[in-house]
C-alpha cells in the first residue's frame, strides 16, 4: 500500500520540490502552505508521515504538532525549521517530532530521514503481528513499544519519541557497548559524520528524565573512548 505524506510548508517552491521528490519515490503527497489549513487536512484523512515547517502563517507548527501528538493514533512527524538555534529544535522534539532537518538542508539528506522513519515504524508495528514486539520489562522498566509508553516503576516517563527509541534500543541490549555512529545508525536510521552531538544531547535529555542524578547515571552508562551503553540494575 502506497505510503501517504502531508508536506506543511508555506515556502510554495520549497514544498513542491518536495513534491516532486517524495512522488519520485513513490510516496503519495498532499501539500499545505498553511498552518490551518494543513491541520484540517489531518483532521479529514490519516496520513504515514508529516513534515512539517514551524514557522508558519496561522496555526503554527508547534500548535499542530502538539495536536498531533494529542491524538490517540500515532503520525510520525519529521520537522522543518530554519531557525539556528538549538532551543527551537529541542522545543520541537519535546512536543514529539520524530526528528528534525535545519534549513537550508540538502533532498539527499531528507530523502534518508523519511525513508529512516518509515523503516523504524516497520521495524516496531510489524507487518506480521505474530512478530511483533512484546512488552520490554527490564531492571525496573517497562517498555511497550505498540503503545509507545515507558515506565520506570509506576512512573509514566513523558518521553519524546527519539528519547523513547533510545530507550527501547537500549533496554534491548542490556550491557551491549554503542558508540555514537552505531546509534546513529540503528536507532536514527542514518548515519553523517558531524551528527554525533545530536546522540549526545538526545542521550542527556534522557538522563534527565530517567536517572535519580543525571550528572552520575546508573542507566546510561559513559563508556568512555567508546560510547555508552545500558545497565538494568537488576540487582540493585
Amino acid at each position: 500500500m502506497t505510503r501517504k505524506i502531508l508536506v506543511i510548508e508555506d515556502n510554495q517552491d520549497l514544498a513542491k520540490l518536495l513534491e516532486l521528490h517524495l512522488r519520485d519515490l513513490s510516496f503519495d503527497v498532499d501539500l499545505a502552505f498553511e498552518g490551518s489549513a494543513g491541520f484540517k487536512k489531518l483532521n479529514d484523512q490519516p496520513y504515514d508521515l508529516v513534515i512539517l515547517d514551524l514557522m508558519l502563517p496561522g496555526m503554527d507548527g508547534m500548535e499542530i504538532c502538539r495536536r498531533i501528538r494529542g491524538k490517540q493514533s500515532y503520525t510520525p512527524i519529521l520537522i522543518l525549521t530554519s531557525k539556528s538555534t538549538e532551543l527551537d529544535r529541542v522545543l520541537g522534539l519535546e512536543m514529539g517530532a520524530d526528528d528534525y532537518v535545519t534549513k537550508p538542508f540538502s533532498i539527499r539528506e531528507l530523502m534518508a530521514r523519511v525513508k529512516a522513519i518509515f523503516r523504524r515504524v516497520d521495524e516496531i508495528k510489524g507487518h506480521d503481528p505474530a512478530k511483533r514486539p512484546s512488552i520490554v520489562r527490564i531492571g525496573g522498566f517497562s517498555i511497550d513499544p505498540q503503545s509507545r509508553t515507558a515506565r520506570l516503576g509506576d512512573q509514566m516517563l513523558n518521553l519524546t519519541a527519539k528519547e523513547f527509541d533510545l530507550l527501547l534500543h537500549f533496554a534491548s541490549h542490556p550491557g551491549r557497548v554503542y558508540t555514537r555512529s552505531q546509534l546513529l545508525d540503528e536507532v536514527w536510521g542514518y548515519g553523517h559524520d558531524g551528527y554525533e552531538h545530536t546522540v549526545n544531547s538526545h542521550i542527556n535529555r534522557l538522563r534527565g528524565k530517567i536517572e535519580i542524578n543525571p550528572a552520575k547515571p546508573d542507566h546510561i552508562i559513559t563508556v568512555w573512548g567508546v560510547g555508552y551503553k545500558f545497565d538494568a540494575l537488576e540487582d540493585g
